[in-house]
C-alpha cells in the first residue's frame, strides 16, 4: 500500500509545478512584468550591437 501512495505523489508533484509556475506566469502578467522584461531585453540588444 506504501508503494502505490508514493507512486501517486511521484504523478503528482509535476503537475503541481507546473500548475504553481502557469500560476505565478499569470500573475506577472496581469502585473505588467512581461512588458518589463521584453523593454530590458530590447534595451539590452540594442545596446550589445551599438545603436542604442
Amino acid at each position: 500500500m506504501k508503494k502505490s501512495f508514493q507512486n501517486k505523489v511521484r504523478g503528482a508533484v509535476p503537475f503541481v509545478l507546473l500548475l504553481f509556475s502557469a500560476i505565478l506566469i499569470t500573475a506577472g502578467v496581469f502585473r505588467g512584468e512581461a512588458q518589463l522584461v521584453l523593454t530590458k531585453a530590447i534595451n539590452i540588444c540594442m545596446e550589445c550591437i551599438g545603436i542604442g
